[in-house]
């Protein structure tokens, strides 16, 4: 017995510094609400603590001092009209003392008015889709991490599973308003720095807003458990001063210009080629796999198959509408149009399927007004 427990204490000893970095505790934030939060959250913490040192220290008190070995008799008696207003006006009071200032808090939480900036977020199977209301912007929001440090051929970075293509992007000081819904299942959108955890329900619309104080990176994942790819939800806000701000909205609305510009150019086989295997490796390997054989039972092949081989104009049809009944959603609103033609022209002419087919962005446009 004495070299099991040698050898357990040996154990905790040795593996101590590779234990990660957990914390037993509520993020102060860098919002004044998530301050506020944190601040009510130890008040109450410690008032619960001082009860529980109360209560249980006159128990074990009592026990220790009034025990039948020390010859102590316990006393009959009944009703103690001290005793039960005591334990009544002193609960009362210190609830009354927990309530006030929660409230306070409560009622700023949900003080949506006044927003210098409305974003609409939508939860899609996995990724998050940004709408900014005023501005005309519209992307989405995908994991980044490769595939190779998922599958543990690579080695792993400090940001592993918390890294997207596109970020969201707030500036500093400004009050924002997210309006949080979902295109499928629920979804839950969750920042902890910023004290924001909204459910993203199809066909509801929650509130939720923020002020940051400070520039910088914030990663957050989605809280609910919304499917097999869950995991791979990130969130990342970028915080920026007001001026880097107004650039960046510059370059994202010029981007945007450029793509749509693209959609009218004349594509050959070899361009629409690489970029469709950018755009499959991204948003299709995961379920159709690297080589378009998919997962049997679960994900067709694309490798061969009747909707790669057959029809351009359903292929079309089922990537950007989607297939109903099944995991396939629809990318019309996901995918640029070069993008779309791009990714269709390569799930024709990869893997052997070389049906010649070329997909015009200029036909995916038309499509997608």
């Amino acid at each position: 017995m004495k070299r099991v427990i040698f050898g357990l204490a040996v154990l905790l000893v040795t593996a101590s510094p590779s234990h990660a970095d957990w914390t037993m505790n509520l993020t102060r934030g860098v919002t004044d609400i998530s301050r506020e939060i944190y601040d009510l959250h130890m008040v109450i913490f410690w008032i619960c603590v001082v009860i529980g040192v109360l209560v249980f220290g006159v128990m074990l008190w009592s026990v220790v001092y009034h025990r039948k070995s020390r010859g102590a008799k316990a006393k009959n008696f009944h009703e103690s009209l001290l005793v039960e207003i005591t334990w009544t006006i002193v609960p009362f009071i210190i609830l009354i003392g927990m309530a006030v200032p929660a409230t306070a808090t409560l009622i700023k939480m949900y003080d949506n008015t006044e927003a210098d900036i409305d974003i609409q977020v939508t939860g899609y199977q996995w990724k998050w889709r940004y709408q900014y209301l005023a501005e005309n912007v519209d992307f989405f929001s995908s994991l980044s991490t490769p595939r190779e440090q998922i599958n543990n051929t690579q080695e792993k970075t400090t940001d592993y599973l918390l890294e997207v293509d596109n970020p969201l992007v707030i500036p500093v000081g400004k009050k924002v308003r997210f309006l949080l819904t979902a295109n499928d299942v629920i979804h839950s959108w969750w920042v902890p720095e910023f004290a924001v955890k909204k459910d993203a329900i199809p066909g509801f619309i929650n509130e939720a807003w923020v002020i940051v104080d400070k520039p910088g990176v914030y990663r957050g994942q989605c809280a609910e458990l919304c499917g097999k790819e869950h995991g791979f939800m990130p969130i990342v806000v970028e915080v920026k001063t007001v001026a880097e701000y107004e650039s960046w909205l510059a370059e994202v609305k010029q981007a945007d210009a450029k793509q749509q510009q693209a959609a009218m150019k004349s594509w050959n086989l070899a361009d629409l080629m690489a970029m469709g295997e950018e755009v499959y490796n991204k948003a299709c390997l995961a379920c159709h796999q690297a080589e378009g054989e998919g997962i049997p039972g679960a994900f067709p092949a694309l490798k061969n198959s009747p909707v790669a081989l057959g029809e351009v104009s359903v292929h079309i049809d089922v990537v950007l509408n989607g297939k109903p009944g099944t995991a396939m959603q629809a990318y019309k609103e996901q995918l640029s149009a070069v993008e779309l033609a791009a990714v269709i022209t390569y799930e024709r002419n990869a893997w052997g399927n070389k049906t010649g087919d070329i997909v015009t962005p200029a036909q995916i446009a038309e499509l997608k007004e």
